[in-house]
């Protein structure tokens, strides 16, 4: 039997967090949390440790680069999958030198999403 991938996702807008689940739970993972923030991404983390976390570039208390940060340094084998607005290049290769393994932009498809997510997690 495969057991579904477990996912966080991580974005301060509700309807961004909705949207992920909907894409995720029609691909076969199971959403193991949702963060609203970076600070809730960290303690969420530490508490669920997903396979998988998706994780917005822009929130409130802490940014999403560094609560990747926080989560890489917990766990080097962390996978965190930014997901960056338009215009958020730099952001971007911030995040990837804080230790996340791949960006998406918004707004995204739910293909290209669950495409990314298993290509991470070496099952694409």
């Amino acid at each position: 039997m495969i057991v579904a991938k477990r996912v966080l996702i991580v974005d301060d807008a509700a309807f961004m967090r909705s949207m992920l689940r909907d894409i995720f739970t029609g691909g076969g993972f199971e959403v193991a949390g949702e963060a609203a923030n970076g600070l809730e991404a960290v303690e969420r983390w530490r508490a669920l440790r997903p396979d998988v976390t998706t994780m917005d570039i822009v929130m409130p208390f802490k940014s999403g680069i560094d609560a990747t940060r926080e989560i890489v340094r917990l766990d080097p084998r962390a996978v965190v999958v930014m997901c960056s607005a338009l215009g958020q290049e730099s952001l971007v290769m911030e995040a990837i030198e804080a230790g996340a393994s791949d960006f998406l932009v918004k707004p995204f498809r739910g293909e290209d999403v669950l495409a990314m997510v298993r290509k991470v997690l070496g099952a694409a």
